[in-house]
């Protein structure tokens, strides 16, 4: 990739920045709450406010801002989408799930909490994520606002996140090892398609051509196919402490990943090979785009 696009330093900064802004829009959104409800909001507010890279809600913000969005817009979007990703890792943490103790380097929500509040927790964070879409003050064009809705519950839904969780929960239940193409449907599905949204979200926020908004579009999708490559071979090759997260999980499990198919160096090639090909979807951005770009080859090259 170009030597010109921004240094690590400033990529982190940039994100931090974001992360810190989209922090303040969801405590707006989740506020402390008090009476018979309080605990449902702190479950809540736990799982979603504070620790993550934020990685879905900086592309949000990074993809508005090639067309000049009002910040106000895209935290709101941002937050939402970061409020959707956290209902899916609450639920995905859970004993019938994944059945995991560590998230973002403190106690999952379960295990802070209760089951039952963790379920309705993630049930509430997802569609509070969906009233804030649907609220005017992310958009003065219902038009818009309709097609975010549609955009997250697709990216969400059937075809989307939970769909992939059922082929990976349908994976570990099979006695034949999946293919490489059915392991990257599964991937794309379960991790990629919110991803690929979120980096859409910008586009549509701006009202952005056809043409710009897909390659936002394929941007995402190839960024999130790299990501979750390095996903697994973070937890095949890294530690807990750097990670935040319980690794190793995916061998235990005898999970499907590129990684187990492919071996570390080539997953680690492919992973390459992916964030390249996002990075020149954003070719007839020029210099615009750069931290998206930097953001593809960081990706890759995280420890955590």
């Amino acid at each position: 990739m170009d030597s010109a696009i921004p240094s690590t330093d400033a990529l982190r900064a940039a994100m931090a920045d974001a992360a810190a802004d989209i922090d303040r829009a969801l405590e707006v959104l989740i506020p402390p709450a008090e009476g018979p409800e309080a605990r449902l909001f702190d479950a809540m507010r736990y799982a979603a406010i504070g620790g993550g890279k934020r990685m879905r809600g900086f592309l949000v913000m990074e993809g508005a801002r090639q067309f000049g969005v009002a910040r106000d817009s895209a935290l709101r979007t941002a937050a939402a989408i970061e409020m959707l990703h956290a209902y899916s890792l609450v639920h995905d943490d859970l004993p019938c799930m994944d059945d995991d103790d560590l998230r973002r380097g403190k106690p999952t929500l379960h295990k802070a909490f209760d089951e039952a509040t963790a379920v309705l927790a993630g049930d509430a964070l997802q569609a509070n994520a969906f009233y804030a879409l649907a609220e005017p003050e992310t958009h003065s064009d219902p038009a818009v606002r309709a097609e975010l809705c549609r955009g997250l519950a697709r990216a969400a839904g059937p075809r989307g996140m939970c769909g992939g969780q059922m082929l990976d929960m349908l994976a570990e239940m099979a006695t034949e090892a999946l293919e490489e193409a059915e392991i990257g449907r599964l991937q794309l599905l379960k991790t990629g398609k919110l991803i690929e949204f979120s980096a859409e979200a910008g586009a549509i926020l701006g009202k952005a051509p056809p043409q710009l908004r897909h390659a936002f579009a394929a941007y995402g999708r190839d960024l999130g196919a790299a990501f979750q490559i390095a996903d697994d071979l973070l937890d095949a090759t890294a530690s807990a402490e750097e990670t935040g997260k319980r690794t190793g999980k995916d061998a235990e499990a005898g999970k499907a990943t590129l990684v187990s198919l492919l071996g570390i160096e080539r997953a680690r090639v492919q992973a390459e090979r992916l964030a390249a090909q996002a990075a020149s979807h954003l070719d007839a951005l020029g210099e615009r785009a750069d931290l998206l770009r930097a953001l593809a080859r960081y990706t890759i090259a995280r420890r955590h």
